[in-house]
């Protein structure tokens, strides 16, 4: 499944529908950045309830995380099928911190999707030890992946036509 999901974002850039929307397609981004601030407040609260020892409270925040991030990549997906690339207009400083940005949130984005699925994996069949090893790495990861895609964003939404 990552490997698809992968491959369909990678090829995202060549693929512009052309189809006229009777609303403005960059909705969709407005609406991914919602859906990434939700689940990095989420991501925080399964955190504070985790170190609570409150692991169904923990489990329910997740799988709602989990099941956001799917419909974020839904509409991001459709996003760049409707309203095609944008191309970020800054310059200088600006621009190279959000190339910065953006690369780092891209590589991430696609490695995080597989160990995302991993340690909700090891959890669900009751590996708690070793969901608890991966989510070390996995929480940190993830809340980047979430907090830098609403920074990336609020840089390049002035640039949207």
């Amino acid at each position: 499944m990552s490997v698809v999901v992968f491959v369909v974002v990678a090829a995202l850039p060549k693929i512009h529908l052309g189809i006229q929307l009777p609303f403005n397609p960059h909705i969709f981004a407005t609406f991914n950045a919602v859906i990434n601030s939700t689940v990095t407040l989420l991501l925080i609260v399964a955190f504070i309830l985790v170190r609570q020892k409150n692991y169904e409270g923990h489990k329910k925040v997740m799988l709602t995380a989990i099941v956001l991030s799917g419909l974020f990549l839904v509409s991001y997906i459709a996003h760049h099928l409707f309203a095609g690339e944008t191309k970020f207009g800054g310059e200088g400083t600006a621009r190279t911190i959000y190339l910065m940005l953006l690369t780092s949130h891209i590589i991430l984005a696609a490695v995080i999707l597989p160990i995302i699925l991993f340690t909700a994996y090891r959890s669900l069949t009751g590996e708690y030890a070793k969901h608890k090893k991966w989510a070390r790495y996995t929480f940190p990861l993830w809340l980047y992946v979430s907090v830098t895609g609403v920074i990336v964003y609020l840089l390049i939404s002035p640039y949207y036509v």
